[in-house]
């Protein structure tokens, strides 16, 4: 990478700690707030501010919580795998317009391979990854920006990942008290299980094209 590109990539990356860190998310309370000062358009407007605060570094959770608060179960669940979605390809864009890709940043040929294979076969491994609770979304979408995966695959693998789990949340989540459901444990854990198989299918047959 040349020395511009370096810095601007170095800055980038401190400005999004630093509204992650430093900006307070909203709670599903404040977002029920402001859709009533917003009146019929505070769909779009929720859309909009979703797609914009979680390509930073910030947890989906209170935007997929307050979704089926404030649209119900239906409409939450599309508006919430939308702007997800959305969220995850312009991150992914815009990690590669500053240049931040492996094949720019690394050259030894076990990353090559890995990058390789993204590119050959990157949908089993981002809808393993979506369907993981515990791998931060955003962090998931900076990894991939540098990766060589294409972005139709990306794309088409992080909605039908992100759908199972997000429709658990807006649908058994409950916003106004905190609490947990316990089907909704059950479905992460399930969630989870599905990812963890399918990524570890992946290394498997990559460490045996590696062999072959």
């Amino acid at each position: 990478m040349s020395g511009t590109r370096l810095i601007l990539t170095a800055a980038v990356a401190v400005i999004l700690v630093a509204v992650a860190v430093w900006v307070p998310l909203p709670t599903a309370l404040q977002l029920r707030d402001w859709a009533t000062s917003l009146g019929p358009w505070f769909p779009l407007a929720f859309l909009g501010a979703h797609i914009v605060v979680t390509v930073f570094p910030f947890p989906r959770t209170a935007f997929t919580l307050a979704a089926g608060l404030l649209f119900g179960p239906a409409l939450g669940v599309v508006i919430a795998v939308v702007a997800s979605t959305l969220s995850a390809v312009i991150a992914l864009l815009l990690v590669r317009a500053v240049g931040w890709q492996l094949s720019n940043l690394v050259s030894h040929p076990a990353v090559e391979a890995v990058d390789a294979r993204l590119r050959a076969r990157g949908w089993p491994a981002i809808f393993s990854l979506r369907m993981i609770p515990a791998v931060p979304f955003s962090v998931l979408n900076y990894a991939a920006g540098a990766s060589a995966v294409r972005l139709m695959p990306y794309l088409l693998a992080t909605v039908v990942g992100l759908l199972p789990g997000t429709a658990a949340v807006v649908i058994l989540g409950d916003a106004l008290t905190g609490n947990v459901s316990p089907l909704l444990v059950l479905v992460s854990l399930c969630t989870a299980s599905v990812g963890l198989a399918g990524l570890a299918y992946e290394v498997r047959t990559h460490r045996r094209a590696g062999r072959d």
